[in-house]
């Protein structure tokens, strides 16, 4: 019996010896994603962003590319409206892309390195390796840290890290305010480190044409070729009997309507002609100028005529709006002008197709898409979204206002 009570206490022993073998504690962890990072090659991640700044979540599609030693491809896409927006860095500097649109702007800076993303994975390792007072906890299949975040506003403070406890790909992460609130949510339903990518993945050109879906243009010997081979088609027999019939249907109506006066070209009024006004002809009697006037504006395309002015929903506490007007209207530029606490400018306008040269500034990340402040004692931040170009400019507005500002601008309907 006593022999059979110590083989028992023995093998228990041994179980929690292997159970204990097989728990990793932070440390251990930690020197982990430590030699991880020092061999950190490629990854893809794809997942859900979503932000909760504004007074409405907005929720983003999230893909990422990262290609050692310093190239990345960040494709953001908005759920509702499925635009798309792509944040590039290759050997020519940063680029911003909006392939719908074909509007792009690049700018020489260091990002990602002098500033946190939370979908990025050398952000949230280096945040937990940086981190000596960091909070560690296993929970389920996953190790599971809280560190203090690292992004470039004061306003987020703290972020809690989900790892897989096989290989430490991301999972979640939620980053959090002074007051416990989640701010930032990125979920990843993909992971994959060690990913081959083609050669032009990081091309901007490349990117460009992808992403809108457009075929390059054929070349000319191509398209010769083919009008030779439409000439040389012999018609089929059915192709030919219709032909003719529309031929000899033709030849009728000719003969029908020969010494008939032409409506088009006729003195004599008609019951069934009616003008149509044309942009800088007269007015007909009694005709609405305001109905031809919006019929004249939708012909022009959304894309082209006013948009509406676009308003924050967020002000800095102190701050109202002072007045607002049209400034430009070839591209139907809109200024608001705001006083109080901080003096500060917002400028709204259409901006035709084209990629701007390099733009001497700082990047910011504005969560929906990347902005640049440009400017020392008169700063401005400028960022594209819908094919609108918004700009913030004051002397005295901290960025992290500004930031604020721009996330509640998102989704806002034109007034």
């Amino acid at each position: 019996m006593r022999r059979i009570t110590w083989v028992l206490a023995m093998m228990m022993s041994v179980m929690l010896l292997l159970a204990a073998c097989g728990q990793k504690d932070a440390s251990a962890v930690v020197k982990d994603l430590d030699h991880k990072m020092s061999k950190l090659q490629s990854y893809e991640g794809i997942g859900t962003m979503t932000l909760y700044s504004g007074q409405q979540p907005l929720e983003y599609q999230v893909e990422v590319r990262y290609q050692d030693p310093s190239y990345y491809r960040i494709q953001l896409t908005n759920t509702k409206k499925d635009i798309k927006q792509i944040v590039l860095r290759n050997d020519e500097g940063v680029f911003v892309l909006t392939p719908s649109l074909k509007k792009s702007f690049r700018f020489q800076s260091d990002w990602p390195d002098n500033q946190g993303q939370v979908y990025l994975y050398q952000t949230l390792i280096h945040s937990i390796l940086q981190d000596n007072s960091r909070q560690f906890l296993t929970e389920g299949d996953s190790y599971v840290f809280e560190v203090a975040a690292n992004y470039q506003t004061d306003a987020l403070v703290k972020q809690k890290i989900w790892l897989d406890k096989g290989d430490y790909k991301p999972q979640q992460v939620q980053v959090t305010d002074s007051e416990a609130r989640v701010v930032v949510e990125m979920k990843f339903t993909q992971f994959e480190f060690n990913k081959k990518f083609d050669k032009d993945a990081f091309d901007m050109q490349a990117n460009m044409t992808a992403s809108a879906n457009i075929d390059p243009t054929p070349l000319q010997e191509d398209a010769d070729e083919a009008v030779k081979d439409e000439k040389s088609k012999t018609p089929s027999k059915e192709e030919q009997d219709s032909e003719d019939n529309d031929k000899k249907d033709n030849d009728k109506g000719s003969k029908d309507t020969q010494g008939e006066p032409d409506a088009a070209t006729s003195t004599e009024p008609t019951d069934e002609s009616t003008t149509e006004p044309t942009v800088g002809d007269e007015l007909a009697p009694g005709q609405d100028e305001e109905a031809t006037q919006e019929a004249v504006t939708d012909d022009l395309g959304s894309s082209a005529g006013p948009f509406g002015i676009i308003k924050p929903s967020y002000d800095p506490e102190g701050v109202s709006l002072k007045d607002e007007q049209e400034v430009n209207s070839d591209n139907h530029a809109v200024m608001l002008r705001y006083t109080g606490t901080y003096n500060y400018t917002i400028m709204e306008s259409h901006q035709k197709d084209m990629e701007v040269g390099v733009v001497p500034g700082e990047y910011i990340d504005l969560g929906f898409t990347a902005g640049v402040l440009t400017g020392e004692t008169q700063k401005t931040l400028t960022w594209m979204d819908e094919g609108i170009k918004y700009q913030i400019a004051s002397a005295d507005l901290p960025t992290e206002e500004m930031v604020k500002i721009a996330q509640s601008m998102v989704d806002q309907p034109g007034k």
